[in-house]
């Protein structure tokens, strides 16, 4: 369990480094095509469908290297 801990406390730390450092790296996050986004007068819907899935597929990869 600390090893799964550390590992999560590593990735989360790299995430907010790009975020704060190079934001242009996860620009095309929720500007992909099937990424669903509704806006009115009320409010704003947002269901990244097609950024989810490639981020699902990237870490499903991730975790199947480390497994083995």
């Amino acid at each position: 369990m600390a090893r799964w801990l550390m590992i999560v406390g590593v990735i989360l730390l790299v995430t907010g480094a790009a975020l704060h450092y190079a934001p242009w790296l996860l620009n095309w996050f929720g500007k992909l095509p099937g990424d669903i986004r509704i806006e009115s007068e009320r409010g704003k819907i947002f269901i990244p469908i097609t950024s989810m899935i490639i981020v699902s597929i990237v870490v499903t990869i991730l975790i199947n290297l480390f497994r083995r």
